[in-house]
């Protein structure tokens, strides 16, 4: 279940105007795409309760685009809500919240292996081949399972409900409790699977942390939707320093991710009404002394009646893409610009494009 699936009426007339201007990249609807090479992978979340979540495979070396690759392959859907996706050897571990279901395929044809029944799960970190840690919406826990028997193991016992982001760095995971109330981030024994530390934020409701080149952490907050503002923290852990920035009130963001040097770090600004302010792409270095800075312009701007939803930096061509879902009322699109945030082509994908993992 995504947890902003805002839907504005006055959204769906400009954007059925739009999609008529869109040319897909069609494939033979009968084939998938060929498993070896470099090969971005699209999560299409789908509307909820529709159970129209499904894969697509973009090939930037062929220029080409696959839609639907799981239904192709084993002529079943894959559910409600495709949250995330993660890489355990041969095998993708594909998250469908609202189906309580993780679903496991081949890496390579993406045929049907199993499936494993999980509360909502969010995000997948794999620890080693026999463990990995999910998070959950709705439940206050981090679910343990066993990736090589598809058994799920134990529970992390969190302090509110939603759990979201999870990150192993140097020995600990750290994890955020996507919750109002919590304005910490939990270090993780993964040893022990026990909270060793709660590391105070600048602000409330973490969603997602990411390590720098030089190894501190980022932890973005907040849920505007609740009138909690969003924040952005930085960790020295050599130190234990901690800094932080609040953003304006109306800025929703979201979805960080770094540049391939991990020195840069972009965002998505979402506005659902589709208007200029704070809605588009935005980046900022993590030398920067003034995020004010990053919010003057969007390095990529949203298009009027537009927002964003997935955002992905590819890590050999420095490559922008970004999921335009469209209202999730129809098929969403994928933009693609160069390093320098010139646009360069869209090809339309499944419904709600909401993240991307490029296989290299």
């Amino acid at each position: 279940m995504s947890h902003r699936h805002a839907v504005w009426s006055k959204l769906i007339l400009c954007l059925l105007l739009l999609s008529s201007c869109v040319k897909d990249k069609p494939a033979d609807p009968d084939q998938n795409p060929p498993g070896a090479g470099r090969r971005l992978l699209i999560i299409n979340e789908g509307s909820l309760s529709n159970g129209n979540a499904s894969l697509s495979v973009y090939l930037p070396e062929k220029d080409s685009v696959y839609n639907q690759v799981f239904w192709q392959k084993n002529k079943q859907t894959l559910g409600d809500i495709f949250q995330s996706i993660t890489v355990v050897d041969d095998r993708l571990f594909l998250a469908i919240n609202n189906s309580d279901k993780i679903v496991i395929a081949a890496k390579d044809d993406f045929s049907y292996i199993g499936q494993l029944q999980v509360s909502k799960p969010r995000n997948m970190l794999l620890l080693d081949s026999e463990k990995m840690y999910v998070s959950s919406l709705f439940h206050p826990e981090i679910n343990i399972i066993n990736p090589k028997t598809l058994q799920l193991t134990g529970h992390i016992a969190v302090d509110y409900p939603n759990t979201e982001g999870l990150l192993l760095h140097q020995g600990s995971v750290y994890a955020c409790n996507w919750d109002t109330a919590c304005s910490y981030l939990y270090q993780i024994d993964p040893q022990t699977d026990q909270i060793v530390a709660r590391i105070e934020l600048a602000g409330k409701a973490p969603q997602q942390v990411l390590a720098d080149k030089q190894n501190n952490l980022w932890v973005l907050g907040g849920n505007v939707a609740k009138q909690c503002a969003a924040s952005l923290t930085h960790i020295n852990l050599q130190t234990g320093a901690v800094t932080g920035y609040t953003f304006p009130a109306h800025a929703d963001m979201m979805k960080p991710t770094w540049n391939a040097g991990r020195d840069t770090l972009f965002m998505l600004g979402v506005n659902y009404e589709g208007s200029g302010s704070y809605n588009g792409v935005f980046r900022t270095s993590i030398h920067t002394e003034d995020l004010d800075e990053m919010l003057q312009e969007p390095f990529i701007s949203a298009a009027p009646m537009q927002y964003f939803w997935a955002l992905a930096v590819d890590s050999l061509t420095g490559h922008i893409f970004i999921g335009d879902p469209k209202g999730f009322i129809q098929q969403g699109d994928v933009l693609e610009y160069d390093a320098k945030g010139k646009y360069l082509q869209r090809f339309a994908v499944g419904v709600g494009p909401g993240a991307f993992l490029m296989l290299n």
